[in-house]
């Protein structure tokens, strides 16, 4: 799918945001269904099997492709909903299929000859847990967790022959990719299972005197001053008090912006570049993707990559940024 250049892929959660991420110069786009069989099933986000093929067209003709996810592990008793994902996505022209799930890969590598791509959710990170994708299943492309270090990648790719997608702007979690159950214990829908890390429908903020407290579930997640920007309640970015001081108890409102490492994960042989933001606008998609394909391009110039960090400052969450485990300076 890629050749010698990293190939940028970007986000879509609605139609508008699948062409403004084309339009701002995507080399592919992944999206999913309006259902549980994608991690980001949330109200008002993702595709209907008409709105995919149209979109899918759309990409086509300006030279683009779509990686539809399919990547929430499917139910017992149930898994012909993930199945009939897989048919959907085939027949309105995907290009590759992104999954986690035994048995929705094994569909894939039985009845359709569409590449398959293999979902960070499965969480692998190994030479020999790559393998078994490969071999079994005939595994594409991996996306790897965000938990490996440049040099860590560096090494991976010269033990494995398959194509490697690394995250490199958005969403940073805590969590080991495919092992989440955070959020299920307040709500009782699980992120790698429903495609809802906090619910919608959990969510609510209560003011007073005091300024705004978010909750999750009835669970007080934070407390924010009178005027002071209210974040969206997940658990793992919860703050929380314990005897007299209040912190962030599992991880800060960071997002992620590897954009200095551009060169780093050309030498290390990434072949795909990843942003995360199903969940943002077209003004979002637009201009991380634009600032992407100018660094990424001088980069593969030869040049320096342009300040990536500062010009996108303004959409990373809590306004901070983070290179995460790609730089483990402890190492």
């Amino acid at each position: 799918m890629s050749g010698d250049r990293m190939e940028l892929v970007c986000p879509a959660g609605t139609p508008a945001t699948l062409r403004a991420a084309v339009l701002a110069g995507a080399d592919s786009i992944y999206c999913g269904f309006r259902n549980e069989t994608n991690a980001r099933n949330f109200p008002g986000l993702n595709f209907s099997t008409e709105e995919l093929a149209e979109g899918v067209r759309f990409a086509h003709d300006h030279g683009k492709k779509v990686l539809v996810a399919i990547n929430t592990f499917a139910q017992p008793g149930r898994v012909d909903v993930w199945r009939k994902a897989v048919d959907d996505a085939t027949a309105c022209g995907a290009d590759a299929i992104i999954a986690a799930d035994l048995a929705v890969l094994d569909h894939v590598a039985k009845n359709h000859s569409l590449r398959l791509h293999l979902s960070v959710q499965a969480a692998a990170a190994t030479p020999e847990g790559i393998g078994f994708y490969v071999k079994t299943f005939g595994v594409r492309r991996v996306v790897i967790p965000r938990v490996l270090s440049i040099q860590e990648i560096t090494a991976l790719n010269r033990q494995i022959d398959v194509e490697t997608e690394a995250f490199v702007f958005g969403g940073l979690c805590v969590m080991v990719e495919g092992r989440c159950y955070l959020s299920s214990y307040a709500t009782g829908k699980s992120p790698n299972l429903n495609g809802v890390c906090s619910p919608p429908e959990a969510v609510s903020y209560v003011d007073d005197a005091r300024g705004k407290t978010a909750q999750l579930a009835g669970f007080t997640i934070d407390r924010y001053a009178p005027g002071e920007p209210a974040g969206y309640p997940t658990l793992c970015k919860g703050r929380f008090k314990a005897g007299d001081k209040a912190s962030y108890l599992f991880e800060d409102p960071v997002s992620l912006n590897a954009g200095s490492l551009l060169a780093g994960f050309k030498a290390a042989g990434v072949t795909a570049l990843k942003i995360e933001g199903r969940q943002r606008g077209k003004g979002y998609v637009t201009e991380v993707v634009s600032a992407f394909r100018r660094a990424v391009d001088a980069v593969e110039a030869g040049g320096d990559a342009i300040e990536i960090d500062r010009i996108l400052a303004g959409m990373s969450e809590g306004g901070r940024q983070t290179a995460g485990a790609y730089r483990k300076t402890w190492r």
